[in-house]
């Protein structure tokens, strides 16, 4: 996936070049978000065009999903999503938010309503209930957004399916403009060497 191309002149120096930085997301708990912001930062340093950020993962916080789109959204790189297996819950909301966004043939996305458990008084439930609503508006709007689709789209998706989780390969993901391309993107690293006197 990653080519690296060194300026002859460059011999034995080659350990000196600062490597891209690549975002593996997993997991959505605070130590996850805490090493994506990290690296963010990192990629700033090392003059990379683009921001690739693989997500491998069965899903997590919803808080913790929010706050690695709002670092998205802030980032100064494009940033290009990439499934190499599965992205689920909220892996499928983060990977929404790439400007290009690839899946490898066999990788799955999994889509579902936001899940909670509440306990505690009947009030207290009640809001618990009425704040899950409002999440599950907001992934999923940021979802139809980032998809260039209508408006409850993909919530409409998963009515269809009697709100039950719904499974999709890179075939149905590109169908419903999830995934803009299948296979695995490759980047190059160039490295050239100019003497002038």
């Amino acid at each position: 996936m990653f080519k690296k191309k060194f300026d002859p002149a460059l011999k034995d120096r080659v350990n000196a070049i600062i490597e891209p930085v690549v975002i593996t997301v997993k997991k959505f708990d605070d130590a996850g978000v805490d090493e994506f912001r990290k690296k963010i930062n990192e990629s700033y340093l090392t003059g990379q065009p683009v921001l690739p950020v693989i997500i491998d993962s069965y899903g997590g916080s919803v808080y913790g999903c929010l706050d690695m789109v709002s670092q998205i959204q802030a980032c100064a790189l494009p940033v290009y999503t990439i499934i190499l297996g599965k992205a689920m819950s909220a892996g499928a909301i983060l990977f929404s938010m790439g400007k290009k966004r690839y899946m490898a043939e066999n990788a799955t996305i999994m889509l579902h309503e936001v899940s909670a458990g509440a306990v505690g008084k009947l009030e207290d439930i009640k809001i618990s209930v009425e704040h899950t609503s409002k999440l599950n508006k907001v992934m999923f709007g940021l979802l139809d957004e980032n998809c260039g689709q209508k408006k409850n789209y993909f919530t409409d998706l998963i009515g269809k399916k009697k709100n039950t989780d719904v499974f999709l390969d890179a075939k149905d993901a590109k169908k419903h403009k999830l995934c803009t391309d299948i296979g695995l993107p490759e980047l190059s690293v160039e490295v050239i060497v100019k003497y002038k006197y």
